[in-house]
């Protein structure tokens, strides 16, 4: 078998034992002589994957009992509307912290359904660092506060420990990039939401973690399946849900428990980041675009000297087998996406290659 590393921002790489689990129960789950993907949502043998899954990401990510979690469609993206549509009802308002690209995103479609006011933006250089975050910017009025924690494009993120405080209007959080990557207080935040693409599985599926007391008061004009109270009160059986994406995710939750749990795996992510960031700050030729301070534990942006050097450094990287590590159009470079399921020696054996690039072309 001959598998590549995989630095793609998504999706992305996924734990080869996940993969190998998913394959063995592929034909048929268990004893029911059918693939998970034939099996029917209402049956008894589904209702155990989709509730045993809830179950262990409660645990792994300490979710408060008087936190819903929900297993949802339309990624990301689609959470950009919903999260409006559900909170923005009192007063028609909300705060945004701009750091990227899917903030600028999330900040346009929440201006269809009210005010937006940006408390802080990194747009001033292309988001290559966290602004810092002035309480008396906030508004005491907002019906929620809306940031992204890790920025996928751009290589920036907001740890647990620069969650503001915001005298009590809920905190909305896209943790789709980081998601089990590292610890945060869920107490903190009245929403979390998360893509699977990138840290929990196959794409199709959107996990959203609400605070109870959230749901119920959606704007008239919300559709029935955009409203998170629907979902909540069928237990994500409302209608049928993307059954494998929450089957795979319920592996990869099993394999983090297996691992040591969220803090066992944000020490592994830090290990990883490490070696990566050290190689970057010592070189004499690849050079990091993110202020160090706010570094992403996931993906990484660098960039060489010259353009050609970097399509140089993509193509032979690609023949050894480390491959997607083109950086996005608004960066440009090279971008190196250390999820979870990335191992400590895919960032070994990838440093090691930028070392012997290095000294070859001096």
């Amino acid at each position: 078998m001959n598998r590549v590393f995989n630095f793609s921002a998504g999706p992305s790489m996924l734990p080869l034992e996940v993969l190998e689990k998913a394959q063995k129960e592929f034909v048929s789950y268990g004893t029911t002589g059918m693939s998970v993907m034939e099996m029917s949502h209402r049956s008894k043998a589904y209702e155990e994957i989709i509730f045993g899954a809830e179950a262990n990401l409660r645990e792994l990510m300490a979710v408060p009992d008087n936190y819903s979690i929900l297993f949802l469609q339309g990624g990301g993206s689609t959470q950009f509307a919903m999260v409006p549509l559900n909170l923005m009802n009192k007063n028609n308002k909300a705060d945004y912290v701009k750091t990227g690209q899917w903030s600028k995103k999330a900040i346009s479609e929440a201006q269809k359904y009210g005010k937006v006011n940006v408390v802080a933006s990194s747009e001033d250089t292309v988001f290559n660092y966290i602004p810092t975050l002035d309480p008396s910017k906030f508004d005491k009025e907002a019906d929620y506060f809306y940031m992204t924690l890790n920025n996928t494009i751009y290589g920036t993120h907001i740890p647990d420990s620069l969650i503001p405080n915001t005298n009590g209007v809920p905190i909305v959080g896209d943790m789709s990039s980081n998601i089990l990557a590292e610890r945060y207080d869920i107490s903190k935040f009245g929403l979390v939401f998360a893509g699977a693409q990138k840290n929990l599985g196959p794409a199709g599926l959107t996990i959203a973690i609400v605070r109870n007391d959230l749901m119920g008061n959606a704007m008239d004009i919300t559709p029935t399946m955009l409203k998170y109270d629907t979902h909540a009160k069928e237990k994500s059986l409302y209608n049928t849900p993307p059954t494998y994406s929450i089957y795979f995710a319920g592996l990869v939750f099993e394999w983090v428990k297996s691992l040591g749990g969220v803090d066992a795996m944000q020490k592994i992510n830090e290990e990883k980041a490490s070696i990566l960031y050290d190689f970057l700050d010592n070189s004499k030729l690849f050079k990091g675009t993110v202020v160090k301070k706010d570094r992403s534990l996931m993906n990484a942006p660098f960039i060489l000297p010259a353009e050609e050097l970097n399509a140089k450094f993509i193509k032979e990287a690609s023949a050894k087998g480390f491959v997607n590590l083109k950086g996005h159009r608004t960066v440009g470079g090279m971008r190196a996406s250390i999820y979870n399921a990335m191992p400590i020696e895919g960032v070994k054996a990838l440093v090691e290659f930028m070392g012997k690039f290095e000294l070859e072309n001096k």
